[in-house]
């Protein structure tokens, strides 16, 4: 490890007073991770991790030792409040991870957020990776304004989801897997119209990034054609009317 980054690491984050600390990791791109992520997952006591077998991977590469509890879509309604009474009461400082991102955003989070403010533990997010803002600002697409709406419902409540976005101005932002992007192409298409625009970007920060900027009847034609890998983050124009 660099000298100066062994340097910085030496902190005085152990008196802190915040219990629950939030922390980006990067999406793509290991050099991503900040100075201060860094130190804090070193002197955390514990971290909730969304996958440990992913995260193991990241805490090994910046010799991070720290202890690793799960936290998971499947187990977190279960496990938030066996953790928060466990760092409550002996006073421990908890780090919280995903797999890649901030934690919160279409990622485990939330309810451990929410119910820490309940019982009054102070809880900090610091700032740091997430795949919509680079995506968002390469778009070539408005960025003064948008909402972010993060996957689309598979089945029930899609329908209801689309036909409220048709009338959205501000520019559209949603997530999407690789196996479902053909079906959610067509289905903008249908509902916002062929012409609307849209950049299909993928890998944000690795080492196959691309940005397809393109309208929903050009994006479906070519996505059939060019099978789409990894994460992707689609930026649709607003309904300009």
């Amino acid at each position: 490890m660099p000298e100066f980054l062994e340097e910085y690491l030496v902190s005085d984050y152990l008196c802190s007073v915040a219990i629950i600390t939030l922390v980006p990791t990067p999406v793509g791109n290991l050099e991503d991770m900040s100075f201060r992520a860094i130190r804090v997952l070193q002197e955390a006591d514990l971290i909730a991790a969304e996958d440990t077998r992913t995260s193991s991977v990241l805490l090994k590469h910046y010799h991070i030792a720290t202890h690793m509890v799960s936290l998971h879509a499947h187990n977190e309604h279960s496990r938030v409040q066996e953790l928060l009474q466990k760092i409550e009461t002996e006073n421990l400082n908890l780090a919280v991870i995903s797999d890649a991102g901030t934690p919160g955003i279409s990622d485990p989070g939330f309810l451990i957020v929410r119910e820490a403010l309940r019982m009054g533990i102070e809880v900090i997010t610091l700032p740091g990776p997430t795949a919509f803002v680079p995506a968002l600002v390469s778009s070539g697409i408005p960025c003064d304004r948008f909402v972010f709406e993060g996957f689309l419902p598979v089945k029930k409540g899609r329908h209801t989801r689309l036909k409220a976005l048709v009338s959205e101005s501000r520019t559209i932002i949603l997530y999407e897997s690789p196996h479902r992007l053909n079906r959610t192409l067509k289905d903008l298409a249908e509902s916002l119209g062929i012409e609307r625009r849209i950049c299909v970007s993928r890998e944000i920060s690795k080492k196959f990034e691309t940005h397809h900027r393109l309208t929903l009847a050009e994006a479906c034609l070519y996505f059939e054609k060019h099978p789409a890998k990894g994460e992707i983050v689609l930026t649709i124009e607003g309904n300009e009317e």
